[in-house]
């Protein structure tokens, strides 16, 4: 499953690297936490420092746009 944490800092007007400074790390740090097997404890912090509850980092917006893997054609993916 893939995070949201980029679509998260998008949304609240903030870089990855202004993320890494409050969690007091290096971006490049910060992108290989989340990239590998990150520990509960860092999607906590991630959570905290971005003010967001934990399972926004992983639940899905209310809708979502995906490529068909067919056709290439666009798909409109509505959570209700």
């Amino acid at each position: 499953m893939e995070l949201r944490v980029k679509e998260i800092c998008k949304e609240k007007g903030l870089l990855m690297e202004d993320l890494a400074t409050k969690l007091g790390i290096t971006r490049t740090t910060l992108t290989r936490n989340l990239n590998g097997n990150p520990t509960i404890d860092t999607l906590e912090k991630v959570a905290s420092a971005l003010d967001v509850k934990l399972i926004e980092l992983f639940e899905l917006p209310d809708t979502q746009i995906v490529n068909c893997p067919y056709c290439g054609g666009k798909i409109v993916i509505s959570k209700e």
